[in-house]
């Protein structure tokens, strides 16, 4: 497997990987939201191309996606975490580890301060992240807690605190 910063040519596979990873069994015929999501993403302000990397298998197809994008703590500013899409055969097999290791480690390179996201905190635990509140930061949703998590990166002022505002767009998934 190798990760590599998305290109144009990847566009096509990265709505099918986050199609298939975001499915609702109920109702197959149905687009995910987190598709929509990440295209308008792309084509807002607060993408960060250095960040949205893709998984390919040996023979150089996508199967896994994770990006992030500008958030900010208070006026802070710091990174939102979302979505993390691995195709459905290839999950449980190290795709989803392999991509948040190497867009933390890239988020870290470049000097950004922290990394938030809304997930389950058994899975994200591994990879350093904790609850928000111990680092006095709270989701923009207060019934979130315990989901919202930060991970800090090695330029995290220890003085980041206040509410985490996503990019405009997650406020409509």
């Amino acid at each position: 497997m190798l990760v590599r910063r998305e290109t144009p040519a990847d566009i096509p596979a990265i709505r099918a990987v986050t199609a298939a990873a975001f499915a609702d069994p109920a109702a197959p015929d149905r687009i995910p939201g987190e598709v929509g999501l990440v295209d308008e993403l792309r084509g807002g302000a607060d993408w960060l191309p250095a960040l949205s990397l893709v998984a390919l298998d040996g023979d150089g197809t996508p199967i896994g996606h994770v990006l992030c994008t500008r958030g900010r703590v208070g006026t802070a500013p710091a990174l939102a975490l979302a979505p993390l899409a691995v195709r459905p055969d290839r999950q449980r097999r190290g795709v989803g580890l392999a991509l948040v290791h190497t867009v933390l480690g890239a988020a870290d390179a470049l000097g950004e301060p922290l990394v938030a996201l809304l997930g389950d905190p058994a899975y994200y635990r591994r990879f350093g992240f904790r609850p928000a509140a111990d680092h006095g930061i709270a989701p923009p949703v207060p019934r979130w807690e315990p989901h919202f998590q930060v991970r800090a990166l090695s330029a995290a002022p220890p003085a980041l605190q206040g509410t985490f505002h996503y990019p405009e767009p997650f406020a409509r998934l």
